[in-house]
C-alpha cells in the first residue's frame, strides 16, 4: 500500500516514467495504479488524441510498440494503456526492443495481472532501468482485516475488529469486492463513523450471529448450544455458507491452537504475534486451548481432514451438506 502511494505522488509531483509494469497476483493495486494514470495524467481536451487503451487479447506486441512510438498531438505526452497484457504472455519478452530505447514523450503502462516477468530476463531489467516494475503481491488473509483498517483510517473511518473479520470470512481476501463493500458503505456513512458488525448485517448482509467466525466462537467456548443454531443455519442456507469454506476456517483455527500450545510464552502480545492475529482475538485461543487439550486438537485436525475430502463430495456424493456439518460438530465436541 505505502508503495502505491509513493508512485501516486509521484505523478501527482510529475515525476512520471515512461513505463509502468504492472504484474503481480493482486489485481486491485494494478488497476488502482493504472486507473489512476488514466483519470489524472492528462487534461480531458489531451486524452481525445493522445490516450489509448488496448486489450492483450485482441493486439500484438508489434501493435503496442508501433502505438507507443507514435508522438502526441497538441500534448507533452501520450499515454497507451495495455490492460489484460498478460494475455500476451508468450510473447511478452519481444518489448524488450522498446524498453531498452522508449519514447520519453509516452507513457506506457502495461497491466499484467495474476502473472509475473522473470526478472532475472532482459525484459525486466530493461524497464527497471527506465520505468517503474510493481508487483502486486496477494494479501494472506490473516493482513486483510490490517488492510480494511489502513483503508477506512486513510478515508477518515474505522471499524471494530468483529465486523473487519466478518468481512473478511465473507469476502475472502479479494480486494476489489472489499472496496467494494467499503465504498457502498462510506456513502451512506458520515465520515468519523466506525462500521460495525450491525452496519455490516443490515447493509451487505452478512448474519452477525450465524456466520463462520461465531462458529468458530462457539466451538472454541464449547458453545453446544450456540455452534448448533449456526450449524443449522448454514444447513438451511447452504449457498450463502458452503462447507468447504467452514471446514478451511476451523482447519486454520485449530492449527493455530495447536501452534498455541507449542509455545512456551503465552502472554497475549506474543500469541498474537506468533499465530498473526489481532490481539482483539487473543483470547478467543487462551479459552479454546483450555478446552482442548493439545491431543484433542490433534484428533479435531485429523477429522477436519476427513470432512475437507467429504465436502468435495469424496465418499459422500448422496449426504447432504447440513448433515456433514451436523456430523463434523459432534465429533469435534464429543
Amino acid at each position: 500500500m505505502d508503495e502505491v502511494k509513493q508512485l501516486v505522488v509521484d505523478i501527482k509531483n510529475g515525476q512520471i516514467k515512461p513505463i509502468y509494469f504492472l504484474m503481480g497476483e493482486e489485481p486491485y493495486y494494478i488497476d488502482r495504479i493504472s486507473d489512476f494514470i488514466e483519470k489524472n495524467v492528462l487534461s480531458e481536451e489531451e486524452k481525445g488524441f493522445n490516450q489509448i487503451v488496448l486489450y492483450g487479447r485482441d493486439i500484438t506486441i508489434d501493435d503496442i510498440i508501433e502505438n507507443a512510438k507514435r508522438y502526441p498531438m497538441m500534448s507533452e505526452r501520450q499515454v497507451v494503456i495495455v490492460k489484460e497484457a498478460q494475455d500476451l504472455s508468450r510473447t511478452i519478452e519481444n518489448l524488450v526492443s522498446y524498453a531498452e530505447n522508449p519514447l520519453l514523450s509516452t507513457i506506457l503502462v502495461i497491466d499484467y495481472k495474476y502473472k509475473k516477468i522473470d526478472k532475472r530476463k532482459s525484459l525486466y531489467k530493461a524497464i527497471n532501468k527506465v520505468g517503474v516494475v510493481y508487483e502486486s503481491k496477494k494479501l494472506y488473509e490473516n493482513q486483510v482485516a490490517d488492510w480494511i483498517r489502513r483503508t477506512l483510517s486513510s478515508k477518515n473511518y474505522t471499524i471494530s475488529p468483529k465486523a473487519s473479520q466478518m468481512l473478511v470470512e465473507f469476502l475472502g481476501t479479494d480486494l476489489s469486492k472489499i472496496n467494494n463493500e467499503l465504498e457502498k458503505l462510506q456513502i451512506i456513512l458520515p465520515q468519523g463513523s466506525e462500521l460495525t458488525p450491525e452496519l455490516i448485517e443490515e447493509n451487505i448482509g452478512i448474519s452477525k450471529d450465524f456466520n463462520n467466525f461465531e462458529l468458530k466462537k462457539a466451538i472454541g467456548e464449547r458453545n453446544i448450544v450456540k455452534a448448533n443454531q449456526i450449524i443449522n443455519y448454514f444447513a438451511q442456507n447452504p449457498k450463502d455458507n458452503p462447507m468447504v469454506v467452514t471446514v478451511s476456517l476451523l482447519f486454520s483455527f485449530f492449527s493455530q491452537l495447536l501452534q498455541y500450545h507449542g509455545l512456551k510464552d503465552k502472554s497475549p502480545r506474543h500469541v498474537a504475534s506468533a499465530l498473526k492475529v489481532n490481539p482483539y482475538f487473543v483470547n478467543e485461543y487462551i479459552t479454546a486451548a483450555r478446552n482442548f487439550p493439545m491431543k484433542k486438537v490433534s484428533m479435531v485436525i485429523s477429522i477436519l481432514r476427513e470432512f475437507d475430502v467429504k465436502s468435495k463430495g469424496v465418499g459422500s456424493n448422496a449426504v447432504p451438506q447440513g448433515d456433514l456439518l451436523k456430523e463434523m460438530l459432534f465429533k469435534i465436541m464429543v
